[in-house]
């Protein structure tokens, strides 16, 4: 009898995997239900290596070649698997707007499937509807593709499921998706401006240094002989020399140009970061640093407050029970200092205790959030009281953004100001101790 390995979770929330011996992959999902247990990945385990060998020894066009269907999976980095924020966002307002209309789910799925533009999506809208016909329900076949559904996207559809109100979750996960994909773009597009501005400054000052300047050096020493340049001139003539041989190393034979030491230092840097960001502590360590940046700092702050509120508000107020729904808060935190106050939460309510020791414990969430979650407590309007705390911050966040932009603004202009008039000025210091040279070379000679 096969073996079929399965990923599942429990009705605390929490991921049990384990190998079971049974007929088929219905089977192993009919017998994972009665355990109480809810399926995210069913599959046939691997099969001993003598029966891969000997498959592999069959010849190409025989029976030892034939595969089941569904069996090939070729996976592209880069391509396939995850689908855009933005065509999932539009797909589930879609989906709502069918489902609320009165039309059955398997038909609205094949009406979506039919206009969806997005190869991915279309390929899994088909499969989310043979899963249905199939006899799965709609948060079983969603959670068959965790690449493109993730776990708040699936619980929340399975609590619709179990209330009978799957309209009005869609229609939440909507709302939760358009607002996080609102304030994203709003962030995106505020700091696309100044990035710009400051790539293309630092690409005119990079020309500047390492072809204009140079010119300058030999002409000078021409003119000025003995009398040698100005030591401010000396000082931008040296960084000069410096970016140019360290940055780019210029030979005669193609390609011509090689990166220097400079830029093998910055490569290594982002490797050696992107390293110990992978590591528990290093991750922690980039997360909490986040946190804190000057400027920017703020504003991640209160992305992530808004992020926190938003998705547990809206996963209580869809039915999910509050253990699972703080799990599934920490999983999808994106910071790794959140999520590990959200951990707190969870033991505190799991020993019986409130939400709002453990928020103020933390350091991480101010005051007003943790006045208010606790009014929601002790009132029963908790998920009422997350959401307008979450619209709060999303108001702050757009604050936030204008006021760095607005700051920042005037931070780039000083600084292109003071580098390209202190390169004009070390250019036109040779020139007046040129002139001044001139003058009393012409005085001499009148004498």
């Amino acid at each position: 009898m096969p073996k079929f390995q399965y990923v599942a979770m429990d009705s605390r929330g929490k991921e049990q995997k384990g190998v079971l011996e049974v007929a088929s992959q219905a089977d192993a999902i009919n017998r994972l239900k009665e355990m109480g247990f809810f399926p995210t990945k069913v599959m046939e385990a691997e099969k001993p290596k003598a029966k891969k060998d000997a498959k592999k020894a069959a010849p190409a066009g025989g029976g030892g070649a034939k595969k089941k269907a569904g069996s090939i999976n070729i996976k592209i980095p880069g391509l396939g698997g995850g689908v855009k924020t933005k065509v999932l966002t539009t797909f589930t307002r879609q989906l709502a707007t069918l489902v609320d209309a009165g039309l059955p789910l398997l038909r609205g799925l094949r009406v979506l499937q039919k206009q969806e533009k997005n190869a991915t999506l279309r390929e899994c809208t088909e499969k989310l509807a043979e899963s249905i016909e199939g006899g799965s329900t709609f948060s079983e076949a969603l959670a068959q593709h965790p690449k493109i559904f993730n776990r708040l996207f699936i619980n929340m559809v399975k609590a619709g499921e179990l209330g009978g109100v799957l309209e009005v979750v869609l229609n939440r996960l909507a709302e939760f998706m358009e607002k996080a994909e609102k304030i994203k773009g709003k962030v995106v597009a505020a700091m696309f401006y100044p990035v710009a501005v400051m790539v293309v400054a630092l690409g005119i000052l990079a020309l500047l240094m390492v072809v204009v300047v140079p010119k300058f050096k030999q002409i000078f020493a021409d003119l000025l002989g003995d009398a040698g340049m100005p030591a401010f001139t000396e000082f931008v003539l040296a960084i000069s020399d410096a970016i140019k041989s360290k940055t780019v190393i210029i030979v005669e034979g193609p390609p011509y140009v090689y990166p220097g030491p400079v830029i093998w230092a910055i490569v290594a840097f982002f490797v050696i970061m992107k390293l110990l960001i992978r590591t528990k502590k290093g991750r922690w360590g980039w997360d909490w640093a986040k946190l804190r940046f000057p400027v920017i700092g703020a504003v991640i702050h209160k992305v992530a407050i808004a992020r926190f509120c938003r998705t547990l508000g809206t996963l209580v107020s869809s039915g999910v029970p509050i253990l699972q729904a703080l799990n599934i808060v920490r999983e999808t935190a994106g910071n790794v200092v959140v999520a590990n106050a959200v951990q707190l939460i969870h033991e505190s309510v799991k020993e019986g205790e409130t939400i709002t020791a453990p928020l103020e414990k933390s350091g991480v969430f101010p005051p007003m959030v943790i006045s208010m979650v606790d009014v929601g407590e002790q009132t029963g309007a908790l998920p009422e009281m997350l959401l307008k705390i979450a619209d709060t911050y999303d108001d702050e966040v757009d604050n936030a953004v204008a006021a760095m932009t607005s700051l920042l603004e005037p931070i780039m202009i000083v600084f292109l100001a003071v580098v390209v008039g202190s390169i004009v000025i070390a250019l036109f210091l040779p020139l007046i101790t040129l002139i001044d040279k001139l003058g009393s070379d012409g005085g001499g000679g009148g004498d």
